[in-house]
This record gives structure tokens, C-alpha cells and sequence, in this order.
């Protein structure tokens, strides 16, 4: 037997060891010329967008034209703004281990502060590490957390439904559904065990585009997660990693389609970030009723949603990897469009990143006002006057602004606790 002390331990799904492994310091923040850009603060991580929420004075004002609530079946009464914003005990326990100095000061002078909801925060896959993503149960968490834009990444059913998932075919590792045989059946490729010399890994892909709305909606979320040494379905939708948790996996959490989506958004008076999910089936995609669904009936669908629950396109900040989707906003929708976040992935290849940076006027000059690239689009290391490491504005950033363009920050807190960083901190 070897000593309590000797033994690795085995943390359960449902609980999390993040705590254990705080994140580096990254400060978010708006430079004159309206570039975000990330600034290295030195030792532990500070997420500001969690702490954002203390550091407004008043919440965003409602929409001019909002929709009295329709009312979902299962759903008691009608959402409504959440005023009393709790950040939770993460936000300070990352302040607790920043290095001492002013900002930390400032920073911990805001921990008696009344919480008002800021456009800083995002929801991008709910309240970060804890809840699976595009549930009505994320969401919520989010708007208590004080995110003032709450995103649902969008893509199709079988019969052309739009609903929210962040891939299109990520249900296999996001839903339940592999449990469920009648709709297991319908993968695009179903579960194969892994094998048992383990050579193979256990497989699967279920997409949005194998079943229809009603059938996506019997499904329940879960963590996003999967198990390549699973022999059967149940063990497959396990894996959980141990920096998140499947602790809000239990009741069914609630998956819902786009329509949806923006109805309890609005009842919350927050506002909304739907991005166009690149399709991983071949468009035009064939439709129910024998009509090609095109790329261009995908980008309209989502606008007409927005327009028919009289949603203000202020409200909106509409995105897409596919530059043709923006351009297509600006031609066809020009109103919906002006805030439109071109989510540039080409800074990932260097030749791709001075691609970006040559061509940032020309986009501009074209109408697109917002870009989205990753970290290492926005800043990168860099030696300050007293030669202490430092973000700098990396020359994307500098294009960008050049340009007027706005940039958005991608999400951290995603990434691995920043115990072993990932793509997302290769910049820092």
C-alpha cells in the first residue's frame, strides 16, 4: 500500500480543480482610437471581464421597442432584468494573488461595490468553466454574473430551423443525444467503441443538420466533453476535464432554438451577439421541401429573426468567419451590419497575419467596422522602459486602428486554468 500522500488524486467531475491553477494576468482594456488590446499585468490572472460588471456605473438602457413576453411552455412566467449581479468568488480570488501595487488596490476597492450589467462582459459559452454551453441555464448564469451581451453561436436543423450550439456538429459531445438510440441513429457518424488494444479511439459526430428542431430540443446539454477510451455511449459522454465541472450537467439543461434565444434575451434586457457558424455540411444544403438551402438564405434567416421580434439592430452585433456573410450584412442589411464582427482567423499562419494586416484598409474602405482575431492579434510580449516583459499592440492592432476599426477580445478563461496556457496564451 503506498501512503495517503503518494497517491494522485482523483478529483470528481462534478467538483474542479481550477482554483488550483490560476491564470496569468491579462488586463482588458480600450486604448484612445478604440482598439482593445490585452495588458500583461505580473503574476496571476485578473479576468476583468468578470469584474466589469463593478466597474459601471449604470446598466445598459433597454431596448425603444421591446416585445412583451410571449411565454414558452415550461417556462414560469415571464424573465425578467436581473438588477442584484453577482460575479461570484472568482473574480477576487484572482485579485487576492495579484502581485501588490496600485491596480490591485484599485481593483480590491471594488469588492463592496453594487454589480450593474456591462457590454465589457460577454456571455460567450455562459458563465465561464462552470455550465454547458448554449443552455437556457448558461445563459442565465451569465445575465446573474452581469454580462450585458449574451452570445449564441447559430446553426441548422434538418428542417431549417436555426438553433444554438457552438458547432454544428458538436452534439455528440454537448447533448445527450448518443444515449438516446432513436436519435443516436441519425449521426452523420455513430458511436464507435474505442478499441480494446487501444489503437482506435472511441468516435462520433451529431449535427444540428441530422435531426430536426423538435428533436434537438428533446435533448439535454451537458459539459463539453467525451471519453476516447470509452467502450459504450454512457462512458463516452464522461471525460469531463478536471479545470471545469459537470456539476451543472444535472436536471436537463435546456436547449433552445435562435427564436428562442432572443425572446429571453430581451425579456432580460441584455443585448445580443449571434454568430453565423460556418456550415460543415456542403451548401446549398438540400431542404425538406426539395429547395437548396444557399449560404445566403442562412445569413437573411438570421437577420429576419432579429427583425421579427423587433429587435433594435443596435442591439446586435451579428458575426462570422466567412467574410462573404459580412459582406453579404453590409449589401443586404445595412443596419444589422454596422456592427458586424468579422471573426478573422488568418493571423493563425504568418502568412496569413500579414495578409490580414495589408489588406485591414481595404476591409474598412468596404464597410467592415469590427474584427475579432485571436490573442495574438491584438497584442503580444514586449519589454516596457524598466525592460520588465509587457504586452505591446502587435502590428495587426496597430493596422486595425489605423484603419478605425474596433477589435474584440477573445475569451480567456476557456483555456486551461493558464496552467499550460494553450493556443489562446501563445501570445503571452
Amino acid at each position: 500500500m503506498f501512503p495517503a500522500q503518494l497517491l494522485p488524486e482523483r478529483i470528481p467531475p462534478w467538483r474542479s480543480d481550477v482554483e488550483k491553477f490560476p491564470v496569468k494576468n491579462i488586463f482588458l482594456f480600450t486604448v484612445p482610437g478604440r482598439a482593445s488590446f490585452a495588458m500583461h499585468l505580473t503574476s496571476v490572472t485578473l479576468l476583468v471581464g468578470a469584474l466589469a460588471p463593478s466597474l459601471t456605473v449604470a446598466a445598459p438602457p433597454p431596448h425603444s421597442d421591446r416585445p412583451e413576453w410571449p411565454g414558452w411552455p415550461g417556462w414560469p412566467g415571464r424573465p425578467r432584468p436581473i438588477s442584484n449581479i453577482q460575479i461570484g468568488p472568482r473574480p477576487f480570488y484572482l485579485v487576492d494573488q495579484m502581485d501588490e501595487g496600485s491596480l490591485k488596490k484599485k481593483l480590491e476597492s471594488c469588492k463592496e461595490r453594487r454589480n450593474t450589467p456591462s457590454d465589457f462582459s460577454i456571455s460567450h459559452r455562459g458563465a465561464p468553466l462552470q455550465f454547458p454551453e448554449h443552455t437556457k441555464e448558461s445563459w442565465l448564469a451569465a445575465a446573474r454574473e452581469g454580462a450585458g451581451i449574451i452570445e449564441c453561436d447559430v446553426a441548422f436543423t434538418k428542417d431549417l430551423q436555426l438553433v444554438c450550439r457552438h458547432s454544428q456538429c458538436d452534439l455528440h459531445t454537448t447533448t445527450n443525444i448518443l444515449t438516446v438510440p432513436e436519435l443516436a441513429a441519425k449521426c452523420t457518424k455513430p458511436f464507435t467503441p474505442a478499441s480494446a488494444d487501444g489503437k482506435t479511439k472511441a468516435s462520433a459526430k451529431c449535427c444540428t443538420s441530422d435531426i430536426t428542431l423538435a428533436e434537438f430540443k428533446s435533448l439535454c446539454g451537458k459539459m463539453d466533453s467525451s471519453d476516447p477510451t470509452a467502450m459504450t455511449p454512457e462512458q463516452y459522454q464522461s471525460g469531463v476535464m478536471d479545470w471545469r465541472t459537470s456539476l451543472y450537467n444535472d436536471g436537463c439543461p435546456q436547449l433552445h432554438s435562435h427564436a428562442e434565444f432572443i425572446s429571453l434575451v430581451n425579456s432580460l434586457g441584455l443585448k445580443f451577439t449571434s454568430e453565423l457558424k460556418t456550415p460543415e455540411v456542403p451548401m446549398p444544403f438540400p431542404s425538406p421541401g426539395g429547395k437548396n438551402y444557399t449560404q445566403e438564405m442562412y445569413a437573411q434567416q438570421l437577420v429576419d429573426e432579429f427583425r421579427a421580434a423587433r429587435i433594435q439592430p443596435s442591439s446586435v452585433f451579428l458575426q462570422s468567419f466567412l467574410p462573404a456573410d459580412i459582406f453579404y450584412w453590409i449589401d443586404k442589411e445595412p443596419a444589422f451590419a454596422r456592427q458586424a464582427i468579422y471573426l478573422d482567423e488568418r493571423v493563425d499562419t504568418p502568412e496569413g497575419y500579414e495578409e490580414a494586416v495589408r489588406g485591414m484598409r481595404d476591409l474598412a474602405k468596404r464597410g467592415n467596422s469590427k474584427h475579432k482575431p485571436p490573442g495574438n492579434g491584438n497584442g503580444g510580449n514586449g519589454n516596457g522602459n524598466n525592460k520588465k516583459p509587457r504586452i505591446v499592440p502587435s502590428t495587426y492592432a496597430k493596422a486595425a486602428k489605423k484603419a478605425g476599426l474596433d477589435l474584440v477580445t477573445w475569451s480567456l478563461e476557456r483555456s486551461d486554468g493558464g496552467r499550460r496556457g494553450g493556443w489562446r496564451w501563445g501570445c503571452l
